[in-house]
C-alpha cells in the first residue's frame, strides 16, 4: 500500500511542477509583453521628439523668413530679399525632414496597439507642405503663404507634442 501512496504523491508532485512551470511561462510571457510595450512606447516617443525637432527648426526658419518678408515688403532691398529666400529655403529643408520624421512617428504609433487615439493626423500638413514648397522660390514670396505655413507647422507641433505627452504618461 505504501507503493501506491508513493506513486500518487509522485503524480501529485509532477502535476504541481507542471502547474508551476505553466504559471512561470505565463508570467514570463507577461513580462516580455510588458517590456515590448514599453520599448515600443519609448521608440514612438523618440520618433515623436525627432519630428518635433524638425518641426520646431522649420518654425524658427519660417518665423525668420516672415520677419525678413515684412522688411522686404516695406522698403527692403536685394539683401533682405536674399535673406528672406535663404531662410525660406532652410525652412523647406526642415519641412522635408519633418515629413520623413512624422511618417516614422506614425509607423511607431502603430506599434503601440493598446493606447487609443494615438494619431498625429498630419495629412493636411504634409499635403500643404508639398503644395507650399512647389512655388516657394519664385521671384515673389507671398507673405500670406509664409503665415499659413507658420500656422500649419505650429498645429503639427501641437498635435505631435500632445501625442508624445500621452505616450510618456502611459509609461
Amino acid at each position: 500500500m505504501g507503493g501506491t501512496t508513493d506513486i500518487t504523491d509522485l503524480e501529485n508532485t509532477q502535476q504541481v511542477f507542471q502547474t508551476v512551470e505553466r504559471d512561470l511561462r505565463m508570467m514570463n510571457n507577461n513580462v516580455n509583453v510588458y517590456y515590448d510595450r514599453n520599448k515600443e512606447i519609448r521608440e514612438a516617443i523618440a520618433a515623436g521628439e525627432r519630428a518635433l525637432y524638425s518641426l520646431r527648426a522649420a518654425q524658427d526658419k519660417m518665423n525668420s523668413a516672415r520677419g525678413w518678408g515684412i522688411i522686404d515688403m516695406f522698403g527692403g532691398n536685394l539683401l533682405t530679399g536674399l535673406i528672406k529666400h535663404s531662410q525660406a529655403h532652410d525652412a523647406s529643408r526642415y519641412v522635408e525632414d519633418a515629413k520623413r520624421d512624422l511618417a516614422v512617428f506614425q509607423n511607431e504609433l502603430q506599434d503601440v496597439r493598446d493606447l487609443q487615439g494615438l494619431n498625429v493626423e498630419v495629412g493636411d500638413f504634409l499635403t500643404f507642405a508639398d503644395f507650399f514648397w512647389d512655388g516657394l522660390l519664385a521671384d515673389i514670396l507671398v507673405q500670406s503663404r509664409i503665415n499659413d505655413a507658420r500656422r500649419k507647422i505650429a498645429d503639427a507641433i501641437r498635435r505631435t507634442e500632445d501625442v508624445v505627452q500621452r505616450l510618456k504618461s502611459s509609461l
